[in-house]
């Protein structure tokens, strides 16, 4: 990635509506785990049932102990008294007599049964948290398996436009932030909803005047919170916006620490990073500004329901229409309809944080490949290796400058074909277009006759091996870098590719040999190393196609010489590629392509190019010369150790 290109990249982009529908199309991969959901949510609907059933117990409790107190005080009247006293409550003295010997045990039987129903709550409750957590982990584990994947297989053109800590942090953060909404935020509501509507039935069966006195509180409270996950939903966006680009700078400095060392630049990453790092403190306080309003607000709806409810519930107790007992499970209830309005802040939060996280998600999972296979592809099988190119043009962005036109060329099987020219002059694009990292604008891309386009990326590119100019080595051993390509090679087989590249010698030195580890992205190889092991790695998979970019650029003459004569016998029977800077690489080549600003102005042999092309003639003598005339008395050892890759 470019260290220059803008911040906007893939984070930024137009100002949308918002909407939950995204939200709504992450949440369908509950689907995948129909059980596990079953599970969750049935539990939740028996721990909700369980919970609903205590306000009728504990009402049952108080009036057991309201009744009972009532029968006593009747009981310790005098006996004349006790007969008129139970008449005026409408009961008998056998009766009164028969509540007080039964209390103990209706509270035995009522704390029982809270008991029985609390754990009953408690158990499936758990079952439902563990069950939520377990989808919301297996939908996070599929939605950064398919980030993964398509950003595997996007074309180079839209890395080239997205950077990478973007990238990164849609498949870290975000996902998380979906994750959480599903493990805990689609439950909350779900529970929410699902207790609100229950305990208004049973508030509604139970006393439907104080019940008419809460339900037109309930509208303002949802008029709230679609007021407010409007509201915050696009300010999440900026959120992961800026997260995005603090990652991005911590990306770049990390993999570039060396170079901000070398260049004192220390003082300017650390003003940089702290500019980055305050965007996102100062958009978390917008956040932080608008959630600090509306916790306040809810609040306030819920006690003036309950302002609202201890009144006329007062009202009703005193009149005499309504028990201390059916007031306490009416209170209770009541604080089943408040508690979910309490939540909502908790869920909008939740919730407007992963609909603006699954919109970026879905940026990339719904982003159109440009380079991909044709439904009826072809599968490329043995090749021969004949390429060619015919009036090719290539554009990097549309609407921009060509950086190839009308390049047309062909290369035989078995042909070495060497690319020189100024930088920009369009010799790295030629191979890009070989293994279809990049498609053509214009013109066609011919192996063996076939359109490149018109065969599968997989078959196209197993036929071909690349050493790029910039090498990439992956944490592991020396052994399982040479065999990235080809896994199941044996260790005589890596050897043989190492002894071909020139990297035999150099590995065995190590104490751990082939099992040494290259350490992150190679630090502990020398550039050289690095350069001979991805070498070995490409020549491993024995490929019809050679791809080399400059891939002598980081030893020595010494090294090269040893490289190259290994590289000769390979090549045999090889269409080769090859970009170099050194006359040596180039000499020998069966075509030589000059390329300028995107034309080849000059192509033939070493010979024949000295006498037609001033252009090559001048690169030759400013640039080439020097290396081809330096006497280096160690190529006399080094051409003797050259080995046959059998493989």
């Amino acid at each position: 990635m470019h260290a220059t290109r803008p911040a906007s990249g893939v984070g930024r982009r137009p100002q949308q509506k918002t909407d939950f529908k995204t939200l709504g199309r992450a949440i369908q991969y509950l689907g995948r785990y129909r059980w596990l959901v079953l599970l969750a949510y049935g539990s939740l609907f028996l721990a909700t049932a369980a919970q609903l059933v205590v306000p009728q117990l504990v009402q049952n409790i108080i009036d057991t102990i309201s009744r009972a107190y009532t029968a006593n005080q009747v009981l310790l009247l005098p006996a004349a008294m006790q007969t008129q006293a139970a008449q005026q409550i409408g009961q008998t003295v056998a009766g009164l007599t028969a509540i007080s010997s039964g209390a103990t045990n209706d509270l035995i039987l009522a704390m029982a049964g809270i008991v029985t129903f609390s754990v009953i709550l408690g158990i499936f409750a758990f079952i439902q948290s563990f069950n939520a957590e377990r989808i919301s982990q297996n939908v996070a584990f599929d939605f950064r398996n398919e980030l993964f994947s398509k950003i595997q297989r996007l074309s180079f053109s839209y890395h080239d436009r997205n950077q990478t800590g973007q990238l990164m942090i849609r498949a870290t953060d975000d996902v998380e932030k979906v994750r959480l909404f599903i493990g805990q935020g689609l439950v909350l509501a779900l529970q929410s909803v699902v207790l609100l509507l229950a305990t208004l039935i049973v508030l509604w069966l139970t006393n439907r005047g104080l019940t008419l006195v809460i339900l037109p509180i309930l509208p303002i409270a949802f008029v709230v919170f679609f007021i407010f996950g409007a509201i915050t939903q696009p300010l999440f966006v900026q959120v992961q916006i800026r997260i995005s680009a603090l990652n991005t700078v911590l990306q770049e400095n990390l993999s570039g620490l060396k170079v901000v060392r070398a260049f004192a630049r220390e003082p300017f990453e650390q003003q940089r990073f702290a500019a980055t790092a305050d965007d996102v403190m100062q958009q978390g306080l917008v956040v932080a500004r608008v959630f600090s309003f509306l916790f306040p607000i809810i609040f306030l709806i819920a006690n003036l329901g309950q302002a609202a409810v201890l009144y006329f519930g007062g009202r009703q107790i005193i009149d005499g229409t309504l028990t201390i007992g059916q007031w306490q499970k009416f209170s209770l209830y009541l604080a089943y309809v408040f508690f979910p309005m309490g939540q909502l802040g908790f869920i909008i939060n939740l919730m407007s944080q992963a609909n603006a996280s699954a919109q970026r998600i879905f940026e990339i999972l719904d982003t159109r490949n440009e380079v991909q296979d044709k439904p009826d592809a072809l599968e490329l099988r043995e090749i021969r290796g004949d390429v060619k190119f015919e009036n090719v043009e290539f554009r990097y962005f549309k609407g921009g400058e060509p950086v190839l036109s009308q390049v047309t060329f062909q290369a035989a099987p078995g042909q070495t074909i060497a690319l020189l020219g100024a930088t920009g002059s369009g010799k790295t694009t030629i191979i890009n277009l070989i293994p279809r990292f990049y498609d053509v604008t214009g013109g066609r891309v011919l192996v063996d006759g076939h359109d490149v386009r018109d065969v599968t990326l997989a078959s196209l590119r197993s036929n071909i091996g690349i050493v790029l100019q910039e090498t990439t080595l992956f944490s592991g051993s020396i052994r399982d870098n040479i065999a990235f390509g080809k896994p199941e090679a044996t260790l005589d087989q890596v050897i043989a590719a190492a002894r071909a590249a020139a990297a035999h010698e150099f590995i065995e030195s190590f104490p751990d040999g082939y099992d040494t580890p290259v350490g992150e992205r190679g630090s502990t190889l020398s550039g050289g190393q690095k350069q001979r092991i991805a070498i070995a790695r490409a020549l491993l998979l024995n490929p019809r196609i050679l791809i080399l970019d400059d891939s002598t650029s980081s030893v020595d003459l010494a090294t090269e010489y040893r490289i190259q004569q290994a590289l000769d016998k390979l090549m045999l029977g090889r269409t080769s590629f090859v970009i170099a800077q050194r006359i040596s690489t180039v000499v020998n080549a069966d075509q030589i392509l000059v390329l300028d600003r995107g034309h080849i102005v000059a192509r033939g042999t070493h010979k024949e190019l000295l006498e037609s092309s001033e252009i090559y003639a001048e690169i030759y003598s400013s640039q080439l010369m020097s290396d081809a005339q330096v006497d280096v008395p160690e190529l006399a050892n080094a051409s003797q150790t050259g080995q046959e890759l059998s493989i």
